[in-house]
């Protein structure tokens, strides 16, 4: 495609990097935004450079966060027994989308792929047995909320193996979610139902 601006086809291009959107959708938003006021794509900017250079992530929890803590784990409202264990934050959005589950989360920030060269020792599990240690009678039971993948149940065995010491209830989410899905892309009322039915983890 040959444009008519250079500008108009650096900011095609910038945007078209993002996931899911192509040339086309990218040309599309690219007009939208020059025919907005520019007080708007002025606002746009500040917030993508805020989200860029101002985030931080929970120093409990690994989510992200704006302060040392997030909402979650600074709220008086949740259910400090019950901890998720989720890959990333948007297992965290799409489980809090779902409204059923009151209590704490913590991020691995991904699950073991040996193919990708992902160990444990990358993820967030160390972190995860420290807080555990420092609350010890406090968390009751914890939850692996990973997607059905075959990763994720590498990284759901592993867990259960570095846990088992401290005597806790280890429960993983109904499999409602088809195999292979990712829980981001699951339907809320099937997600929401999965945590809901719950059922203790077993090894094999």
């Amino acid at each position: 495609m040959e444009y008519s601006s250079k500008l108009i086809e650096e900011a095609v291009n910038e945007i078209a990097r993002l996931p899911g959107i192509g040339k086309k959708t990218a040309l599309r938003l690219a007009l939208h935004l020059l025919r907005q006021p520019e007080s708007q794509t002025e606002a746009l900017s500040e917030s993508l450079l805020n989200l860029r250079n101002k985030i931080r992530y929970c120093t409990v929890c690994q989510n992200i966060s704006d302060d040392e803590l997030c909402r979650i784990c600074s709220s008086t409202r949740r259910d400090r027994s019950i901890i998720c264990l989720v890959e990333d934050t948007r297992d965290v959005l799409a489980i809090e989308n779902t409204s059923q589950f009151n209590g704490l989360y913590h991020v691995l920030g991904g699950v073991i792929s040996p193919i990708e060269g992902i160990g444990p020792s990358d993820l967030h599990i160390d972190a995860l047995v420290s807080r555990l240690e420092d609350h010890k009678g406090e968390v009751n039971e914890v939850i692996l909320a990973l997607s059905p993948t075959m990763e994720g149940d590498t990284t759901a065995f592993y867990l259960m193996k570095r846990l088992k010491p401290f005597g806790l209830k280890i429960s993983t989410i109904a499999r409602g979610i088809p195999i292979g899905g990712e829980l981001e892309y699951a339907d809320e009322i099937t997600l929401g139902r999965s945590i809901q039915t719950r059922t203790l983890y077993q090894q094999d």
